[in-house]
C-alpha cells in the first residue's frame, strides 16, 4: 500500500513539473509569435516628430522624455554630405601631385582639414549603435531637401520585460509548489508511513510495538495519543485477564456454594411432593427450610450481579475544571452534522461561559450517551439543549420530542439493566443511563429525568 501510494505521489509530482515546463514553453512561444513582426509603435512616434519639425520649417531636437520607443535623434544637413564627397576627391588629388606642384596646395589642405570634421560627422551619423535599431528619413521643407534625420529606437522592449517578469513569477511559483510537495513527502507522508503500522499491530494484539518520537508539529500529538492508546490497551488487556481469572474463581466458588442449598431445596421439595411429612408442623418446617435456602441462593446471585457492576464501573475519573463553552462546542461539533443528516432540528440554548467541575472527557461521554438516547428513542423532529443555573449548579438538559417514558418508570431509569416500556423494539442492554449516573456521581454531580408535554428531558447537574 505504501509503495503504491508513493508511486501515485511521485507521478503527481512529475506531472506538476511537466505542467510547469509546458506552460513556460508555451508562454515563450506565444511571446515570440506575438513579436514575430516588428513592433510598429515606433513609427507612430517618428511620424509625429517629423510632422512637428516639418511644420516648424527647421530641424529642432524633439523632446524625448515622454517617448516610449525613440531614444535618440540625429540630423545631417545636405551641405555636410556634399563637403564629405568633395573632401574625399581633394585628398585623392593631393596625394597624386608633387610638392612643387599646385600653388593652392595649402588652401586645399586647409579646406581638407575643414571638411575632415564633416567627414567624421558623416561617418558617425551612419554608424550602428549596439542595442538599438535605426531608421533614416529625409527632411524636406517647402519642397527643398534640407538633410536627413536618423532615429534610434527600441522596439518590443516593453513586451520582453513583461514576458521575463511572467517567466520569473512562474518559476518562483514552481519552486514554491515544488518545495511544498517535497516538504509534504519528507515531513508528512514518510513519517506517517512509519507510524501508520502501529494501529494494525495494536489491532492484532501486539502491545509491545513501539514508535519513535516525532517532534514534527503535524504528528507530535498524534504519536503521543497513539502511545497513550497503546498503554491504555495494554493495561486494559492485563486487567481483563485478571478479571477473567477472578470471575472464574468466583463462579467456581459460588457454584460450589449454591449446590448445597439447592440440593436441600430439591430434597425438601421431593419430600413434600411424595407426602413424607404427615403433620402440618413438619410441612411448615420443610417450607421454612426451602425459603431460607432460596434466600441464600438469592444472595449468591446478588453477589454475582454486584461483581459484574463493579467491573462495568471501574472507570477512571480525573476531576478538574473545564469551560462550559468548550464543552458545548465539542457537543455541537459531534452532533450538529449527525442531526443535519437525519433532518432533526438541533438547538443549543443560550448560556454564559462558566467554569465547571468534573472531567471533560467523561462529561463528553455522558452527554454522548444522552444524545444517542435522544436520537434512538425520540421521533426525530427536534433535540434541544437547555442550559440554566440553579442552586449554584449548572444544569444542562437534553430534551427530545417523542413518546415519553411512563411516570412510574422514571425512578428506575438509572438502575442497571433496566429498560423502559418504550424501548422494547430498540436494541440495548439498559446500562447506558446507569453508567452515566455513576460517572456524574464520581464528578460530584448528578443526573435526573422528567417528562414534558412533547417528550423527555434528561438533565445533568455540574458543580460551578
Amino acid at each position: 500500500m505504501w509503495v503504491t501510494n508513493m508511486k501515485k505521489y511521485n507521478k503527481m509530482t512529475v506531472a506538476f513539473i511537466l505542467t510547469y515546463l509546458v506552460i513556460a514553453v508555451l508562454l515563450y512561444v506565444a511571446y515570440r509569435n506575438g513579436n514575430a513582426g516588428e513592433d510598429s509603435g515606433y513609427k507612430v512616434e517618428i511620424n509625429r516628430m517629423m510632422q512637428e519639425m516639418e511644420a516648424a520649417g527647421a530641424f529642432s531636437e524633439p523632446e524625448l522624455r515622454d517617448a516610449e520607443y525613440v531614444k535618440q535623434v540625429y540630423f545631417l544637413p545636405v551641405q555636410a554630405q556634399t563637403d564629405a564627397k568633395v573632401q574625399t576627391e581633394t585628398d585623392t588629388k593631393a596625394r597624386t601631385e608633387t610638392d612643387a606642384g599646385t600653388p593652392n596646395y595649402l588652401e586645399t589642405r586647409r579646406e581638407g582639414e575643414q571638411t575632415a570634421y564633416d567627414t567624421e560627422a558623416f561617418l558617425a551619423f551612419y554608424k550602428n549603435h549596439n542595442g538599438v535599431s535605426s531608421v533614416v528619413y529625409p527632411f524636406v521643407v517647402e519642397g527643398r531637401l534640407e538633410g536627413v534625420v536618423r532615429f534610434d529606437y527600441l522596439a518590443g522592449r516593453k513586451d520582453s520585460r513583461v514576458m521575463w517578469i511572467a517567466e520569473a513569477a512562474l518559476f518562483i511559483l514552481f519552486l514554491t509548489m515544488f518545495s511544498v510537495l517535497w516538504y509534504i513527502r519528507v515531513r508528512i507522508i514518510r513519517p506517517f508511513h512509519v507510524i501508520s503500522q502501529m494501529p494494525y499491530e495494536l489491532a492484532k494484539g501486539n502491545m509491545q510495538v513501539d514508535v519513535e518520537e516525532n517532534r514534527e508539529r503535524f504528528f507530535g500529538r498524534f504519536v503521543w495519543g497513539i502511545s497513550m492508546l497503546r498503554d491504555t490497551l495494554n493495561a486494559s488487556k492485563e486487567k481483563t485477564l485478571r478479571l477473567e481469572k477472578e470471575k472464574k474463581l468466583l463462579l467456581l466458588s459460588i457454584s460450589h456454594d449454591i449446590k448445597i442449598p439447592l440440593s436441600t431445596i430439591k430434597l425438601y421439595a421431593k419430600a413434600l411432593k411424595e407426602g413424607v411429612y404427615e403433620t402440618e408442623e413438619q410441612k411448615e418446617h420443610a417450607a421454612s427450610r426451602i425459603e431460607n435456602h432460596a434466600k441464600e441462593i438469592e444472595e449468591f446471585v446478588q453477589k454475582i450481579v454486584n461483581t459484574a457492576s463493579e467491573d462495568i464501573l471501574d472507570i477512571e475519573v480525573v476531576n478538574s475544571e473545564f469551560y462550559l463553552r468548550e464543552y458545548m462546542e465539542k457537543i455541537r461539533e459531534i452532533y450538529a452534522p449527525k442531526c443535519r443528516l437525519r433532518m432533526t432540528e438541533f438547538v443549543i440554548g443560550a448560556y454564559e461561559d462558566k467554569l465547571l467541575k468534573g472531567d471533560m472527557d467523561r462529561a463528553v461521554e455522558v452527554m454522548e450517551n444522552l444524545m444517542e438516547n435522544a436520537v434512538k428513542y425520540g421521533d426525530g423532529r427536534s433535540i434541544r439543549l437547555n442550559l440554566y443555573e440553579e442552586d449554584y449548579c449548572q444544569v444542562i438538559e437534553v430534551c427530545n420530542t417523542g413518546v415519553p417514558v411512563p411516570q412510574n418508570e422514571i425512578p428506575h431509569l438509572f438502575d442497571s439493566f433496566f429498560r423502559g416500556s418504550n424501548a422494547q423494539d430498540k436494541s440495548g442492554n439498559g446500562l447506558g443511563l446507569y453508567i452515566a449516573r455513576q460517572m456524574m456521581l464520581k464528578m460530584e454531580g448528578d443526573i435526573f429525568a422528567r417528562r414534558t408535554g412533547e417528550g423527555m428531558c434528561i438533565g445533568l447537574v455540574f458543580g460551578i
